[in-house]
């Protein structure tokens, strides 16, 4: 690893679920495994691949944890690394995506200087995979400007915190982190969103959200439930 962190109280646990993604995870690992504040511990999750994804993840060696699971879905998949972590924080990228080299060091400063929160979050860019076809590239739109990374994969949460709302729910298609993180502000739990860019998004044909557009409506539900929520909470 690229930076040190020997502070037991203050150790990041890195979980990365992946499923057939042997194109992209060594970059996914590299980032996480280059950062300025080091991971206390690595976790990929692979989520019954049929590729070279589980010999890869164990290329790394003893410095990457990798564990096997029938396939149940990505947030099955975060949810199994949760439970074998023990780092006092929690991290999650997905296995095409990328941290910057600062993402952890920034996030862990301002937990520090600011001991009321919970969760830190940061900026996102997006970028369309290079090695892509000229054609599929044509058809991939990608806003240029930075995002806020409300998202799972800018995300750095204290343990306890994390166990507070629960593991991520398994019944959506897509948007189960919208569904965590509105719980999480159900529960009181606060969080601050830095400016920089901490994490890029790479986008593919085989983006999740690109995938499973049909599925959309889920977002709908979701948020739906979060104001049945807080109507009773007021009742």
């Amino acid at each position: 690893m690229t930076g040190t962190n020997l502070e037991t109280d203050f150790s990041i646990s890195t979980i990365i679920p992946v499923y057939n993604g042997e194109r992209y995870l060594t970059e996914a690992i590299e980032s996480v495994l280059g950062q300025t504040y080091a991971p206390f511990e690595v976790i990929v999750v692979d989520d019954g691949s049929s590729d070279a994804s589980a010999s890869i993840a164990q290329s790394f060696g003893p410095v990457v944890r990798f564990i096997q699971q029938v396939n149940s879905g990505a947030a099955a998949a975060r949810n199994q690394g949760v439970a074998l972590t023990t780092g006092t924080h929690l991290a999650f990228l997905d296995a095409d995506d990328v941290w910057k080299p600062a993402k952890l060091a920034r996030q862990m400063q301002t937990l520090r200087e600011n001991p009321a929160l919970d969760i830190v979050f940061g900026g996102m860019e997006q970028f369309v995979s290079p090695e892509l076809d000229e054609g599929i590239k044509s058809t991939i739109h990608c806003p240029i400007e930075t995002i806020a990374g409300y998202t799972h994969c800018t995300m750095l949460i204290k343990r306890d915190s994390f166990q507070r709302v629960g593991p991520f729910p398994v019944g959506w298609q897509v948007g189960e982190f919208i569904d965590w993180f509105l719980h999480a502000q159900d529960k009181g739990l606060q969080s601050e969103m830095l400016p920089e860019v901490v994490m890029r998004r790479r986008l593919h044909p085989n983006n999740q959200g690109r995938e499973k557009c049909d599925f959309r409506q889920d977002y709908v539900r979701i948020v739906k439930a979060s104001m049945d929520r807080r109507r009773k909470q007021l009742n």
